[in-house]
């Protein structure tokens, strides 16, 4: 499976540890930027990419990484068949919730909340946990795509 990845300069050093790590796990990490540590950068500039891809590939998931994830978040989720979830260091019960229930296909990552074991920990539960498939989840998320529904694959 492709996984897209992105990162402003906040996560630049995790998004690199977890590519690597993507790479031992037989996964097809694709980097979409940043490339270089660039401490004015904008978080926006590559999450697009990443959710334009995701949103493009569904069988592909996204990884974006930030100092919070909440902004690569809510930039993810402006783009149509992206339900991105954000992950900073709470439970691990969040991750796999996300993938039964709704299906999130972009892990939003706050790398300055969260170590690269706790990271690769978390990227590995959300890579492997599968979407639940329920009627009751397929009606919720057809709902978050209101105009798409007849469109929506799962």
């Amino acid at each position: 499976m492709k996984v897209f990845l992105g990162s402003d300069h906040a996560g630049f050093k995790l998004k690199g540890v977890i590519k690597d790590y993507l790479r031992e796990l037989k996964y097809e990490p694709v980097d979409e930027g940043a490339f270089k540590l660039k401490p004015d950068d904008d978080y926006p500039d590559f999450v697009e990419i990443v959710a334009q891809m995701v949103a493009a590939n569904p069988e592909s998931r996204g990884i974006v990484f930030g100092g919070s994830g909440q902004g690569e978040a809510m930039c993810a989720n402006r783009f149509k068949h992206i339900r991105a979830v954000v992950y900073y260091g709470s439970s691990d019960e969040i991750i796999r919730l996300s993938r039964a229930h709704n299906n999130a296909n972009v892990l939003s990552i706050g790398a300055r909340f969260v170590d690269e074991d706790t990271a690769k920990r978390v990227v590995k539960a959300w890579l492997e946990e599968p979407f639940s498939g329920d009627d009751r989840h397929i009606r919720r998320l057809a709902k978050l795509d209101y105009n798409l529904k007849d469109e929506l694959t799962f």
